[in-house]
């Protein structure tokens, strides 16, 4: 081969290692018969609790509030907190969230264990632990296993909506987006209200898609109202 042929071939990236390991997790959730929904939600009540919290000297992420009202709402409506298994459906009797976290060359989801029986501070506090460990490389296999749903945010890239793919053999992931202010109606009048888009991916073999809306609905109403959060 040309030194001028080599300099123009293209790169090859294998795909072994945690690509590899991406690429199968995703091909396996791709198959399942995936349902998507999304519901637009005023985070004004959210953003009052986080400028609360900040006077006390901590943050709270809009990610972490997402992930506590995600585990109040995966306790009430069980039929999402479950995993698909051979010839049937588990409903898992504990809440495990796994957190999607950016890292280099690829995407790891470590878990936030017991996620409802934690405040929305201690899940940020939590998050931000595991998050900065994976990325080092430092968080030990166990550390990625046993979630029974997954939140994945793509906020802070300004994307508006996404349709993340599922974490099998989870039957549910949610997107979060980006907040930001839009226009809404209250009452008579039009005012600016920061806004962002969860969307929920579902495996329509073990929920429908009415119970699914019930779920997205209590996760989006309890951010609304930063209800128990």
């Amino acid at each position: 081969m040309s030194e001028a042929v080599a300099a123009t071939a293209p790169a090859l990236i294998p795909l072994k290692g945690l690509r590899g390991s991406i690429a199968r997790n995703m091909s396996a959730g791709w198959q399942a018969p995936r349902v998507a929904m999304a519901v637009d939600v005023d985070m004004t009540a959210c953003q009052a609790l986080q400028a609360c919290v900040a006077e006390q000297g901590t943050k709270l992420t809009p990610t972490a509030l997402v992930v506590r009202a995600a585990a109040l709402a995966l306790r009430r409506h069980p039929a999402m907190n479950a995993l698909m298994r051979e010839g049937g459906i588990e409903r898992a009797p504990d809440v495990h969230v796994g957190l999607a976290v950016a890292v280099d060359g690829g995407l790891a989801v470590p878990v936030l264990r017991e996620a409802d029986t934690k405040s929305a501070t201690q899940l940020a506090a939590e998050a931000r632990e595991l998050a900065a460990a994976a990325r080092a490389g430092q968080l030990p296999p166990r550390a990625y296993q046993g979630g029974t749903f997954t939140v994945t945010s793509l906020g802070m890239t300004g994307i508006d909506w996404f349709t993340p793919i599922l974490n099998p053999p989870q039957v549910g992931i949610l997107g979060v987006s980006r907040v930001i202010e839009r226009a809404v109606v209250r009452g008579a009048t039009v005012v600016p209200a920061p806004m962002t888009t969860l969307s929920l991916i579902f495996d329509h073999r073990a929920i429908d898609g009415h119970p699914a809306a019930l779920f997205l609905r209590e996760l989006a109403d309890l951010l609304e109202q930063a209800r128990e959060l």
